[in-house]
């Protein structure tokens, strides 16, 4: 008998026209002691199946079982972790677990409570932070108190819906050694929902993807038979590895490519945006003359940047002695260790930021202030909510075409609107959009003010796989019409290298520069098959990854 079993699961919400129908029969067999990866993405259900066999919400039809009994409502055999951390703020790391251990096992002495949830605290690594309250806790230790306090309560089987999502990629790499170490340790069950085709190649013995729905049901099983512990550099060099990364990849792109995709309906304009220095004001123009570059090849320049910031305990230097030059029309990846000055770097170039010495040029003019001949697209698209998306696109394209009709300015909102996908919703307001939608709008906003140089801030790290795939797509395909000089933000290995002319790569912080420029000499225009199947792809791949690994050594011997 499985330990879990799911048959023919249907859920759906609202009513009459209205409703939508979420699970259009979930059919589900889990042995005891199996690590089970389920693939999802935004709004295929992912957290409504988690939900419903943690007893969190009741099925419209279909039967949950755990060992052959029933599932009517939440247990203590099942623990649960969330993408949300849902700590008590006002208790501390060992008061939120001791709430869990004490309702689960009210017979208990409170001196056996209190040895398991201290034995708990040792066994994720927060024994020094025990009598801290969230609030002074970063994220990763967050959701280390929340895998503590689920595995406190000895459950029989282990939920986790995207438990690591939020997180920088580097902590996420981190709690992956450690739930896979727990795993091995204890063999409790787990049910893992993730969008995350790595994160699911390295933890789990099957992969199962959910369709997109609606009505969304699994779809073909792919089982993991690498062995383990499984090592994120080595399982590179494993044939095994990059076939089924391969296959699973390629079966979930064919699942995106099931949706429409959105042409233009307009043409784009021919017209020519002011450039910098007539936007500028004039005191600003005389402070910076234009001054044509030495070599043709620079028309980006950071020559010794540094940025230093003022700390209780003295100055701090973030970067030092940044020097990098960049071709027109050349797309650059940064990419590096959440702390390493990526960030900051882009926010110097974009002039939101002033640099502390050294400087930064743009077709012969230094950048000393913000103006439109840049672009910036953060993580969070910063979109008035009131206004709809073609009001937020036209509030920049009216800046930087003051001189051309209202029917061309409409004409540019809408032509980028319309080739980001989002042609059928140029009149919903942002605050009536998904995260991928919104960064959608972000992305033609950027686009249609026709900089000079473009800056992408991760501006991926929120969304879903296949959003954040969709999205590279659009990218590419809105870059190579433009050839824009870009400078991308990522600490995404793949993204880096599908993107990029050259990955340039930053050393940790503090004092963070330039450790090493990797070309990416790979044909255009790309797509994430053709790069999969690239013989180099591997090479590169593996370049990035022995540097970020080579940035954490000094860290983990201290």
């Amino acid at each position: 008998m499985a330990l879990l079993e799911l048959q023919g699961v249907c859920k759906g919400y609202g009513e009459g026209a209205a409703r939508r129908e979420v699970l259009g029969g979930i059919d589900l067999r889990i042995e005891e002691g199996e690590f089970v990866a389920i693939i999802g993405f935004s709004g295929s259900g992912k957290t409504t199946l988690i939900s419903s066999i943690a007893g969190l919400v009741r099925p419209d039809s279909g039967s949950i079982t755990l060992r052959g009994k029933p599932v009517t409502g939440a247990g203590p055999d099942r623990g649960v972790v969330f993408q949300s951390y849902s700590l008590m703020p006002w208790l501390t790391v060992a008061g939120n677990i001791a709430l869990a251990v004490d309702a689960v096992f009210p017979k208990w002495s409170a001196q056996q409570r209190a040895q398991q949830v201290q034995r708990y605290i040792d066994m994720v690594g927060l024994s020094h932070a025990a009598t801290r309250r969230p609030a002074e806790l970063s994220g990763g230790m967050r959701q280390r108190v929340s895998v503590a306090r689920a595995l406190a309560m000895d459950p029989e089987i282990l939920l986790l819906d995207e438990p690591l999502s939020a997180l920088d990629a580097l902590t996420r790499a981190r709690l992956q050694d450690e739930i896979e170490a727990l795993w091995e340790k204890q063999r409790k069950t787990v049910v893992l929902v993730t969008n995350d085709v790595d994160e699911a190649l390295l933890l789990a013995d099957r992969i199962i993807p959910l369709t997109t729905g609606p009505g969304a049901i699994l779809g073909r099983e792919f089982k993991v038979d690498l062995p383990r512990p499984r090592d994120r550099a080595a399982v590179n060099h494993d044939e095994r590895y990059r076939r089924l990364r391969a296959e699973i990849t390629q079966y979930l792109m064919e699942i995106g490519n099931e949706r429409p995709a959105s042409d233009p309906r307009v043409v784009l304009p021919d017209v020519v945006p002011i450039t910098s220095s007539e936007f500028l004001p004039r005191a600003v123009r005389a402070a910076a003359p234009d001054r044509p570059a030495q070599n043709p090849d620079k028309y980006v320049e950071f020559y010794d940047v540094v940025k230093t910031f003022p700390t209780p305990s003295g100055p701090l230097t973030v970067v030092d002695r940044f020097n990098l030059d960049l071709r027109k029309g050349e797309f650059i990846s940064l990419i590096g260790h959440s702390g390493c000055g990526k960030s900051t770097v882009l926010s110097m170039v974009a002039g939101l930021t002033e640099l502390s010495s050294g400087g930064i040029v743009l077709d012969g003019r230094e950048v000393i202030a913000a103006g439109p001949d840049r672009g910036v697209v953060f993580q969070s698209p910063s979109l008035l909510p009131w206004l709809t998306a073609r009001q937020n696109v036209a509030m920049g394209v009216s800046r930087v075409y003051p001189h051309i009709s209202e029917r061309e300015r409409r004409d540019i909102s809408e032509y980028y609107l319309a080739r980001v996908g989002l042609g059928d919703s140029l009149d919903r307001r942002a605050s009536e959009l998904s995260n991928g939608m919104r960064q959608r709008v972000g992305l033609a906003r950027a686009f249609a003010l026709s900089p000079k140089l473009l800056l992408l801030d991760e501006p991926f790290g929120m969304l879903d796989a296949l959003t954040r795939w969709e999205l590279q797509a659009v990218l590419m395909e809105v870059w190579k019409r433009s050839k824009v000089t870009t400078i991308c933000v990522t600490h995404d290995v793949d993204e880096a290298i599908l993107l990029a002319d050259r990955v340039v790569m930053m050393t940790n912080g503090p004092r963070a520069r330039i450790g090493r420029v990797m070309p990416v000499d790979l044909p255009r225009p790309r797509s994430r098959k053709a790069l999969l199947e690239h013989p180099r792809y591997y090479e590169y791949r593996e370049e990035l990854l022995q540097f970020l690994e080579e940035c954490e050594k000094p860290k983990k011997a201290a």
